[in-house]
């Protein structure tokens, strides 16, 4: 159950959105967001205010100054909130369940609402996943090893190989500086071996290319 929600229509219909491409939010994922724009730290307060529901979703690409939204986006709980000094806002979003969206509402206040349609995604407020049983964790972390090797990176081993199936898939999608179609594509995915399978190819392209930048460490 995630986030308390059990059915798709326990969910708000109107939720607010926060446009960011190359940023990825997936059911029971954990998106740190620092957030300093006025308009969405009115966008905080307000969610604070209601259910503390914002949906994480992609603009499509191009110079826009509203920029259409991609097709599927995730909705996420504020479930932790901080204010610095400087009056930004330091927040954590854990993703509940994917949504369509349905059609963007003429509003008045300066950020983004959408109707969202949760049904088709309704599978994403039960643990465990589906397609869990079926993921190839030996291939994804094969592929993981290459990725990171041609990068000079490393991570908790111990971590990878013990974590949750659906933990370690979501948590390398949402982490890896995957492009913006790319992170689309994992987020579309509509199982959770689906997701894996896609982000394995994306690890063996990216380790087939050869990673460049100086080594660091993902621990």
């Amino acid at each position: 159950m995630a986030q308390g929600y059990i059915r798709a229509a326990d969910l708000p219909q109107v939720i607010p959105v926060f446009p960011l491409s190359g940023v990825l939010l997936l059911p029971r994922g954990q998106l740190p967001l620092n957030i300093f724009e006025p308009r969405y730290l009115n966008m905080v307060d307000d969610a604070m205010a209601g259910d503390r529901i914002i949906g994480m979703i992609q603009p499509f690409p191009g110079g826009s100054s509203l920029p259409g939204l991609l097709p599927v986006g995730c909705a996420g709980r504020i479930t932790s909130f901080n204010e610095t000094s400087d009056g930004r806002y330091l927040i954590t979003l854990t993703g509940c369940a994917r949504f369509r969206l349905s059609t963007e509402l003429l509003v008045q206040t300066p950020y983004r609402q959408v109707r969202a349609a949760f049904e088709d995604f309704e599978s994403d407020l039960t643990a465990p996943a589906a397609g869990e049983g079926a993921l190839d964790r030996e291939g994804l972390l094969e592929a993981l090893k290459a990725y990171l090797e041609t990068r000079g990176l490393d991570i908790d081993w111990e971590t990878a190989e013990t974590a949750p199936p659906e933990a370690l898939v979501n948590s390398l999608a949402m982490a890896l500086p995957f492009d913006p179609p790319e992170k689309q594509a994992l987020l579309e995915a509509p199982r959770l071996d689906e997701r894996a399978e896609v982000l394995t190819a994306l690890m063996r392209i990216g380790a087939a290319d050869g990673g460049e930048g100086e080594a660091q460490s993902m621990q």
